[in-house]
């Protein structure tokens, strides 16, 4: 007869990485095969190219080593090093806020995120844990699928007489902010536990990089928050970091990674509360796991109606009311009222 003990013992979940199987030495050969070797080496000057023609000769001691990295739960210091590239978004070019800091990292660890990256994503798919409104990374979800789906939403409430409201809402450097200890609390919550949660552990801390431009470049500096924009593995977590925020809110939303617009029918002054009871929600959400809006850059447009709704954001005890505009570049489209 078992003993209580056996009988309260719950079974373990499989694990969602099997090393073997994840970092064979087929799977490693097939994403060495498709590195594109114009790009530039990284800090540990290996170069993609030569990865990519010595790929049957590489891939065996590669996956030995992914499999070392993955079970041991480390990461080489030269796998969290980063060259740091500005990459120029919008706005005033001499305004250093509006450059986007892609991480030029390690193109063997890369190799390695992209074959977890695989893993977790399946995972996470299959459990249909990812939230729908997210069309970032997802497969089957795109800019146009986003579109489709809030521009179908938008002709029907106007076609039935309402007008709306929508909150373009911007994030004070959503990528290079994320919350680690946050970030690995949620990762828990979808049951990623283990060796896998041990090597993310390792991925995220003990970071460091230098910017780069035109040759230049400063001196090394550690990084304590955010995933590294230009990795492989950076987009999905930051996903699985901002999946609860339609939790949170009543009215409609749609996300493309950090790019998010909330919106509501309005056909009465009355309508906007609920937005409003949202946009606090929101608030209190960026309070608990500290990630920043930017109430500068936030912007509310008012389609098919001519109410005098106005919306505010209360950061750090200042009261923002909304900028109201009448066009928005929305993933690079631009919408008009």
């Amino acid at each position: 007869m078992a003993s209580p003990e056996t009988k309260l013992q719950m079974p373990r979940a499989p694990e969602i990485v099997s090393p073997s199987q994840c970092f064979s030495h087929n799977s490693v050969l097939q994403k060495l095969h498709r590195l594109q070797p114009d790009k530039s080496p990284r800090p540990d000057d290996m170069h993609p190219m030569l990865l990519k023609e010595c790929a049957d000769v590489l891939a065996k001691p590669l996956s030995l080593i992914f499999q070392q990295s993955y079970e041991s739960g480390h990461l080489p210091a030269d796998w969290k090093s980063a060259n740091v590239v500005p990459i120029f978004k919008k706005g005033k070019r001499g305004d250093v806020s509006n450059y986007r800091p892609v991480s030029l990292t390690s193109v063997p660890c890369k190799v390695m995120e992209s074959l977890l990256k695989d893993e977790l994503t399946k995972y996470l798919e299959t459990t249909s844990m990812l939230s729908k409104v997210q069309h970032g990374f997802c497969q089957g979800r795109s800019c146009l699928t986003n579109f489709l789906e809030t521009f179908e939403a938008w002709t029907l409430a106007l076609d039935q007489g309402y007008g709306i409201d929508v909150v373009y809402l911007d994030y004070r450097k959503a990528f290079d902010t994320v919350w680690h200890s946050g970030l690995l609390t949620k990762i828990q919550r979808y049951d990623v536990e283990g060796q896998l949660l041990a090597w993310i552990k390792s991925f995220l801390r003990g970071r460091r990089m230098k910017v780069q431009v035109r040759g230049a470049h400063c001196d090394w500096v550690d990084v304590s928050s955010g995933v590294p924009q230009g990795s492989v593995l950076g987009p999905l977590l930051f996903l699985i970091f901002v999946n609860d925020i339609p939790e949170w809110i009543k009215s409609n939303v749609k996300m493309f990674a950090d790019d998010t617009k909330v919106w509501t029918r309005i056909s009465t002054l009355m309508d906007g509360e609920v937005l409003r009871d949202d946009l606090n929600n929101l608030m209190s959400w960026s309070d608990k796991w500290k990630l920043g809006f930017n109430p500068e850059k936030c912007k509310v447009m008012h389609i098919g109606h001519s109410l005098d709704t106005k919306y505010s954001m209360k950061v750090q005890g200042k009261v923002w009311e909304l900028e109201e505009t009448t066009e928005e570049r929305d993933l690079g489209i631009i919408v008009t009222t």
